[in-house]
């Protein structure tokens, strides 16, 4: 059985976590952290998850606990998350980073402590969402540079990045099957008289609203008609799910960066 632990095990995201491993069959929830001065560090990790006692008290940092366990979870915030893949790293043990809002420098950072442990990081573990990245590569080397692409995501008012991950990798996908640059071309406001829209620019728009746990369109308008490729999350049990599968596939890994991709099989298509 590989051997889990779970960061941010008291938030939203961590109690889901939480319960997917305790389900999994090839997996046991060996520990859980949150910050010190947290008010459920101490606590039962399952009954602060709702899914019953299961003997694995929160503890205050990774540090203390990183021993238990072969896997870490983290869905936490991207500084935080740097902080814990170093201490991973040290320690030689894998992780599932989930986490959204990465800059480009911590993403080289991440490779480099990948030398001495194997990571998988993806904007987005849900199985769904994986599909539809590869879709929008695919639709969008299809239909080539006739159709105008736009990509609407939306969240819940409580998500701190923007544009998402997942619309950034998304838009990072469509932009390379048309032989372009995101970084270049990628368009993420518009307001007032900004002129006839390009051929080239793609658009990256955000909403924040309420408690939507997230919906990424990509739209492919044409002359006449449009295609619409969309991903909505019911619950956040998509992410937790796909983490867990995660953690069952990476242990024993050699180390390395993977994605979701290497995980679900869909690297070549």
């Amino acid at each position: 059985m590989t051997r889990v632990i779970v960061a941010g095990a008291a938030g939203r995201m961590g109690r889901r976590i939480g319960y997917r491993v305790n389900e999994h069959k090839d997996l046991t929830l060996a520990g859980g952290f949150e910050q010190a001065g947290n008010p459920n560090v101490g606590k039962d990790i399952g009954e602060i998850g709702g899914y019953g006692a299961t003997g694995v008290a929160i503890a205050a940092d990774l540090e203390s606990i990183i021993g238990q366990g072969d896997v870490i979870i983290d869905f936490t915030f991207h500084e935080a998350t740097m902080e814990f893949a170093a201490i991973a790293a040290k320690h030689k043990k894998a992780m599932v980073i989930g986490t959204t809002g990465l800059s480009q420098k911590n993403l080289q950072e991440l490779a480099d402590h990948a030398k001495n442990f194997a990571c998988v990081q993806a904007p987005n573990m849900a199985v769904g969402v994986n599909v539809l990245f590869k879709l929008a590569a695919r639709v969008g080397a299809i239909l080539g540079h006739e159709y105008d692409i736009e990509i609407v995501e939306a969240h819940h008012r409580m998500k701190k990045d923007a544009p998402s991950g997942t619309a950034l990798k998304l838009g990072e996908m469509v932009a390379e099957s048309v032989n372009r640059n995101l970084d270049k071309v990628g368009v993420f406001s518009r307001h007032g008289m900004i002129g006839e829209r390009t051929d080239e620019e793609i658009g990256i728009q955000t909403i924040r609203a309420g408690d939507i746990v997230g919906e990424h369109t990509v739209y492919f308008a044409g002359a006449g008609e449009r295609l619409e490729l969309t991903h909505r999350a019911h619950s956040r049990d998509n992410f937790a799910k796909g983490s867990a599968v995660a953690a069952a596939w990476v242990a024993g890994k050699p180390n390395g960066m993977y994605t979701m991709f290497d995980v679900l099989g869909l690297q070549d298509l």
